[in-house]
This record gives structure tokens, sequence and C-alpha cells, in this order.
């Protein structure tokens, strides 16, 4: 199928990258900065980046970070040559058995006053993994803002697997820990942000290995931490760029149409794009339209060379009028921005495109 990309990339992507960021620690190194979530506080667009990163290495080893019981960082090497060691995914590597990431994820809070040149600000700390379920780091933060509060729901990941944590935050200064609110295998949650029907809505994917697949699903609450009703509203589609795995984006935008979600998908070569689904403005449990082909692939040189390469992958915008600026990680490795068109979104559903 021919490619309709329809975002207008920024002409200084990409607009952050591991070099402009110092490590936690004086024995690692940024490795890559990843899908942040987005928001605007006082007067300035802020980005929550996930910031992954990794131990200098040492020839012939293999060394990998994990967060204690302490809730402090501990290395771990192992010989490169040692049979039950299996390195064949940068992502996620093995040791007789049990998985280890290969780097470290925390967030840490860059902002700006042109939406485009991002730095970190004095006396916003990052948010670091706490506790055993974030042993492994904590990723890829969706931030919406409801009724004068920041949510965020974020990925906890350790040895026990992998679930939805929810912090929220009035001044970006104070965290209020929920704990997991979906528990493994669960990951792209995003909230509505505002109230249905006297119901708060969420998209989230739960993962099977087996029976049924990676795909998107919808609840409600009645006070954002207790979830409920859960229902499938979208799956992979076989042959399609999204045959794979697909999940949510960033919080659903309302539109007159409906509420228009920008969602990503994978094919069997883990190749990335985003699509968009549309759902009914009163009940977002119905898909009124869903992209056929990608409305967003990675096409750039910095899309599709990096850490892991033919990636774009977004879970935070703003929206002015007409615009979406979504800011997205290439590659998994570095962050950019770019504008798509709601109205030329719509016509495309519309059309069956």
């Amino acid at each position: 199928m021919p490619s309709v990309d329809m975002m207008k990339r920024h002409p200084e992507n990409p607009i952050l990258v591991p070099t402009q960021v110092k490590p936690s620690m004086l024995e690692m190194q940024i490795e890559c900065l990843l899908n942040p979530g987005v928001f605007r506080f006082k007067d300035k667009l802020w980005l929550l980046v996930r910031v992954a990163e990794r131990p200098v290495q040492k020839e012939g080893q293999t060394t990998l970070p994990i967060y204690n019981a302490s809730g402090e960082i501990e290395l771990i090497t192992f010989d490169n040559n040692d049979p039950k060691f299996d390195d064949s995914d940068k992502r996620v590597f093995s040791y007789d058995g049990v998985d280890y990431l290969s780097t470290l994820s925390h967030l840490r809070l860059f902002s700006s006053d042109d939406g485009v040149h991002f730095s970190e600000e004095e006396g916003y700390d990052p948010i670091l993994p706490l506790g055993e379920q974030e042993s492994f780091g904590i990723e890829d933060c969706r931030v919406s803002e409801i009724e004068e509060t920041y949510y965020l729901t974020y990925t906890k990941v350790s040895p026990m697997g992998v679930g939805v944590g929810l912090i929220t935050t009035k001044d970006w200064k104070t965290f209020d820990r929920k704990g997991m609110i979906i528990p493994p295998h669960n990951k792209d949650c995003a909230l509505f942000e505002e109230a249905i029907n006297g119901k708060y809505y969420a998209l989230h994917r739960p993962s099977s290995p087996t029976i049924g697949g990676n795909y998107i699903w919808i609840a409600h609450s009645p006070d954002l931490l207790h979830w409920g009703n859960h229902r499938c509203i979208a799956t992979t589609r076989q042959g399609h760029w999204d045959s794979a795995r697909i999940g949510a984006g960033a919080a659903p935008i309302k539109t007159s149409e409906g509420w228009l979600e920008i969602y990503h998908g994978a094919n069997e070569d883990n190749r990335y794009c985003l699509g968009a689904l549309l759902m009914d403005l009163q009940d977002p449990t119905k898909v009124i339209a869903r992209s056929v082909a990608p409305i967003v692939e990675p096409l750039a040189d910095y899309e599709k060379t990096g850490f892991f390469g033919n990636v774009v992958f977004t879970n935070g915008h703003i929206v002015e009028r007409d615009t979406i600026t979504i800011y997205y990680g290439a590659s998994d490795e570095v962050i950019c921005n770019g504008q798509l068109s709601i109205n030329a979104i719509l016509t495309s559903l519309k059309q069956g495109q």
C-alpha cells in the first residue's frame, strides 16, 4: 500500500539526543531517549522523557543495571562467552532463563518556551523507580490533565512482569504514587481527560503470548483508580502495517466527529508506524473508524537508523485548534516533533484510507 504519511516533521529534528543529557551516576551512560509524555505547566511546554541508561561496558563482558531492594542501582556483570548468556535481542538479555533489560529507565522533566529547544530546569527532580515492582525501571509515561491534576500512567517493569502504574501531581515537585492500577502483563495506558456520562475511561494494552494478542482495550472507572468492564476495541490485522502489535498513544482528542486516538502499530519486522482510531463521543467503546494505511511511517534517516531502527512511537502531544503537535521517539534513541492536521486525519478516516 503506498505511503500516505501526513506528518510535517520539524526541520530541527531530532530536538533532543542522548548527548544532551547527563547520566544519573558516573558509572552510567545515556543510551536512549524515548517516548515523552507532554503537558503545559507554568506557561511552558514540558516533556517527561524516558531516559534509558546502562553501565559503561568492558570488553568481553556485559554489565546490566537493576534497582535493588534498597532503591539503589546495582550492577550485574556477565561473561559474554558464557553459554548461559543470551544477548541476541538488544533490549532484553537473558542468563540461565532469567530476563534482564539491557538498559534501566527513569523519567526526566524538560521544559521549553518554544516547544523545540528543551532543557532540564532546576528544582524539578527526576522520577526514579521505587520498590520491587519497578526494579527493572519505569517507562513510557502518558500525562493527562484532569480537573487541575496531572495523572501519570506509566509502565512498571520488574521480574514479576510489566504493569501500569499511576502517579498524580499538581506542582511536579510532590508526587502521590498510587501503585499499580492494572496488573501484568499490561502497558500503553492512556486516560481520557474528562469524564463521559459520569465515568472515566482509559485505553490499555494487555498482552497474550498464546490465545489473543497485543490489542487495544478500554475500561472505565468511578475514581481513576479502580478499573472494570474491560473490552477489546481494536485488534491487530494480518497483512497490514499493524499486524504484530498495537497500543494507545497519548490521551484521546475530543473532536466534533468523536474521540480521536493516535495509536502505534508494528508488523512482524518490528517496524513501528502510527495510525488513528475514532471512537464514539458518548460511548468510546464503539470504534467508528480506523486507519487502513499508517498516517506516520519511519521515513527520515533518524527514524530508520538508531538503537532500534524503523520506529516512530508517540505517547505525548499538544493540540491547538486543528493542529496536533506530537512529540515522538525515533528509532528508540532520539526525541522528535512533528505536526498533524485533525481535519486531514478525519477526512482520511471517512475515505477509508
